[in-house]
């Protein structure tokens, strides 16, 4: 079974949870076994972040309760068979790990039916196909009738991205299993390595540390393609390599970091040149950071640093503030800035990403670049966020702008024809949001030219 926190905690976040209800009661499904290619045959287990923040235990066909009526938890599931233990090893009774997380009661599953009936029902967006079923039966609901419940969704955001001192210690762990992957990478980057060996290397790292990476890792010399999953090539002196890449630990808390290296050891001088933009970005939008300010005014100061420095070299020209307002940078920079990180990499994205990113206070924008930030709202302390500006040259992208003539006066096409084969560059940190300001969190991991060069070379 995995780790818990203190059992008074999980107690905590149901009480806080049942603040904002007077009737009714909130559903949570464990996650079941996902099969890979047979039903004996599964992936590697991962429960559901919202079971794991109110109930804590990472076991599929199980379901929590919370009953706002009864004011009591509960938890309806079997004991582990005979056949489990089997295979399995001895496992604990329901009753036992219910005690461990302040469960109030324990049901059979069989049960859950007719505890719900006649009963306010409100639940998260499920986003498995089995959980959908397993909802449309319990409910007696066809499954394009299930209508997650907006208030129970707006009362865990606000509760799930206010992390607590436990929690921060636990990212703090994983931060460090994310900087351990990326530092050996940054030692074994050299021409005629390949990509899968370096992959091999940064999951081990986070298999061997935590419970795996809480992503698919992102390594590749095509760092032009945002999230380039392919790790079929061999490095070659005078490429680029991003690594995007993070690790979740033994308590499913993640981390998120990503660095770009150059192959060669050092920098070539139009490398360096837009790796300063990127880095210069990175670094003003972290100190910006700090309770009281919307994180789209951070996004604001990223890709005007990143505009201001592409007009610089020619790539960009005209009017710097109404080539930003216009989303002119999304040719180079066609992400958001960050998102919120926690039990989830994208943290409580399955809620609903307008739910997370923005509130009644801030709405998302409809332009191109701009849209796509996940998280614009508000910064108070306890949030915890990524910072990830990036440059990338995208022949496709550069094609279609180029023939529509879009934005024609702020970008010089002729000069970018000669970036396409480019590739791309992103940083990025995990940033805790404090009473007074702002601390990136994990040992520091090198980022600027002197400490990648340095890494690199020695």
């Amino acid at each position: 079974m995995n780790p818990l926190f203190k059992s008074h905690i999980y107690k905590a976040r149901r009480e806080q949870l049942s603040t904002a209800f007077s009737a009714g009661l909130a559903l949570f499904l464990s996650n079941e076994e996902s099969v890979a290619n047979y039903s004996a045959n599964t992936y590697h287990y991962r429960q559901d972040s919202n079971f794991l923040y109110f109930f804590g235990l990472s076991i599929p066909n199980i379901v929590g309760v919370v009953d706002f009526e009864r004011k009591k938890s509960l938890l309806f599931g079997d004991d582990f068979t005979i056949d489990d233990i089997i295979w399995m090893g001895d496992q604990p009774k329901l009753a036992t790990l219910a005690a461990e997380v302040a469960v109030d009661e324990v049901r059979p599953y069989a049960e859950l039916v007719n505890y719900l009936k006649n009963k306010e029902i409100h639940f998260t967006p499920p986003y498995r196909p089995h959980n959908k079923i397993e909802l449309s039966r319990l409910l007696l609901k066809n499954i394009n009738e299930l209508s997650a419940s907006v208030s129970l969704i707006k009362k865990i955001v606000s509760l799930r991205e206010i992390k607590s001192v436990e929690e921060i210690e636990q990212m703090e762990d994983a931060m460090n299993i994310g900087v351990k992957m990326h530092a050996t990478v940054m030692r074994y980057c050299k021409p005629g390595v390949t990509e899968r060996e370096l992959f091999g290397i940064a999951e081990g790292l986070a298999l061997g540390m935590g419970n795996g990476t809480s992503f698919p890792i992102i390594l590749s010399q095509n760092g032009q393609t945002l999230h380039n999953h392919n790790h079929d090539l061999t490095l070659e002196k005078g490429r680029l390599l991003v690594m995007d890449a993070g690790a979740e630990n033994v308590m499913n808390y993640c981390s998120d970091h990503t660095r770009t290296l150059p192959v060669s050891g050092s920098f070539s001088d139009r490398q360096r040149e837009i790796y300063e933009f990127v880095f210069q970005a990175n670094m003003a939008a972290i100190e910006n950071c700090k309770p009281g300010i919307f994180n789209l005014e951070n996004q604001k100061i990223a890709v005007t640093i990143i505009t201001e420095g592409l007009q610089k070299i020619g790539l960009m020209k005209g009017n710097l503030d109404e080539s930003v307002a216009l989303g002119a940078h999304a040719l180079f920079m066609p992400h958001g800035l960050g998102h919120q990180i926690g039990l989830d990499v994208h943290d409580m994205e399955d809620l609903g990403e307008n739910y997370v990113g923005y509130d009644e206070t801030i709405q998302r924008s409809n332009i191109f670049g701009w849209r796509s930030l996940r998280m614009a709202k508000n910064l108070k302390p306890g949030h915890i966020i990524t910072v990830e500006p990036g440059i990338y040259f995208i022949p496709h992208l550069i094609d279609i702008w180029r023939n529509e003539k879009k934005f024609a006066d702020f970008i010089n096409y002729e000069k970018v024809e000669t970036y396409k084969n480019f590739g791309g560059i992103r940083i990025e940190d995990c940033v805790l949001i404090t009473e007074e300001g702002h601390r990136v969190l994990g040992t520091p991991l090198p980022k600027s030219v002197t400490e990648i060069e340095t890494i690199l070379q020695s």
